[in-house]
């Protein structure tokens, strides 16, 4: 039997899951584990701890799973050129599933019978988390305070802060802030002046890119080595995978590359505008495409091209786990070895450029396509060929 003592919580150490955390002991007859997943964000445990303690936490737990999030949920998502509705590289949608699946391995370790998390009932998350939830401990009951609490504004939340003597960030106070989400491929910036699509955003919310106007004046050239379909080196170095993305965030921010501003349909039925920044991911989306285009044979790559959007809202509907992603995933895995080679780039001012691309794969044939006359191409049977498809036309 499990014991219906415990419940973990997905917990930040900020302002809306310390409340959470509060709710949940006074609503719960229940001890409250913190869970905290290190994907690469802006991570402060000293903060998270003393937070978590002051409100009478004993079992803290913070876990780096940075390498783990990028080879086996950045890279896979890279590999099928996930980019949904023509703007959105998935960097929220992508790490709710790798927290989910801890936050139910943490329960059954410590015997919780409920998780929790921090989404509101408005967002894509709630769905992300809930669904990872169930595919992993599908009988562990699930808590989402934001659907049920009767904490209806901002300002309740304040009163409720206030009254138990937690801690309010001074930019909390009087407005809403802008609703960030942080890890290693990207930033999202959410709320406030976003709201209205009619505003430009502000210069100073952009966290990890320059704009292109202050970036150098000199470019920047990397050189990305991959194998079996994954980045593997930067400059002929080779990096495991959190650092690889970690210093591809570095050089292609200061070029000023991987911005988006974007009005999204979300998952639950109505629009958000917001800010991303997806700097290295920017540079791996579009390298890996340029070392497929010389290493993989056309029906491959159109094939993929077809099923790219709809894996990609699998992927922010939350359906990472499900069965239509798994068998996606196999397809645009299949020739995946032959994915080799180095990719030269040039980042100036927001733009990137190819200046090489080297790899040992027969894909690509200088004899074929060279306009030297040559015997490895049959040009009489071009001529057949045209023709069937004029039949097509009818």
């Amino acid at each position: 039997m499990k014991s219906k003592n415990k419940i973990v919580l997905a917990y930040s150490g900020g302002l809306d899951t310390s409340i959470i955390l509060k709710w949940l002991q006074e609503n719960y007859d229940a001890e409250v584990i913190c869970y905290t997943a290190n994907v690469g964000q802006k991570i402060d445990k000293k903060k998270i701890i003393k937070n978590a303690k002051r409100l009478g936490v004993k079992n803290i737990i913070i876990e780096n799973l940075k390498d783990i999030f990028v080879k086996d949920y950045v890279f896979p998502m890279i590999r099928g050129h996930a980019i949904y509705e023509g703007f959105y590289l998935l960097g929220t949608s992508i790490a709710r599933p790798l927290i989910a699946k801890r936050q139910i391995a943490i329960a059954k370790k410590y015997d919780a019978y409920a998780v929790s998390h921090g989404s509101t009932g408005k967002g894509n998350d709630q769905v992300r988390f809930e669904l990872g939830y169930h595919y992993f401990g599908p009988k562990v009951k699930i808590i989402a305070p934001w659907r049920i609490w009767k904490l209806n504004s901002r300002t309740d939340l304040i009163k409720y802060a206030k009254k138990n003597g937690i801690p309010i960030p001074q930019d909390k106070k009087g407005a809403p802030p802008f609703s960030i989400d942080d890890n290693l491929y990207h930033t999202s910036t959410e709320g406030k002046v976003l709201e209205d699509p009619k505003n430009a955003a502000p210069e100073f919310l952009f966290q990890r890119t320059l704009s292109p106007e202050k970036a150098p004046n000199r470019a920047s050239f990397i050189t990305i080595g991959f194998k079996n379909g994954d980045p593997i080196s930067v400059n002929g170095k080779k990096l495991s995978p959190g650092n690889l993305l970690l210093k591809l965030n570095i050089v292609a921010g200061k070029n000023g590359i991987g911005r988006v501003d974007l009005v999204e349909n979300r998952f639950i039925g109505i629009k958000s505008r917001g800010v991303y920044e997806t700097p290295g991911g920017t540079l791996l989306m579009f390298a890996h495409r340029v070392i497929e285009s010389v290493t993989l044979d056309k029906e491959t790559m159109h094939k993929k091209d077809k099923i790219m959007p709809k894996y990609a809202e699998l992927i922010y509907n939350g359906y990472w786990y499900s069965k239509a992603r798994f068998k996606l995933q196999k397809i645009i895995d299949l020739k995946k070895n032959k994915v080799n080679g180095l990719i030269k780039l040039k980042l100036y001012k927001g733009n990137i450029t190819i200046m090489s691309r080297h790899t040992k794969s027969e894909a690509y044939s200088l004899k074929k396509v060279s306009f030297e006359e040559n015997k490895t191409f049959n040009k009489s049977k071009v001529e057949r060929f045209i023709n069937f498809h004029k039949k097509q036309l009818k």
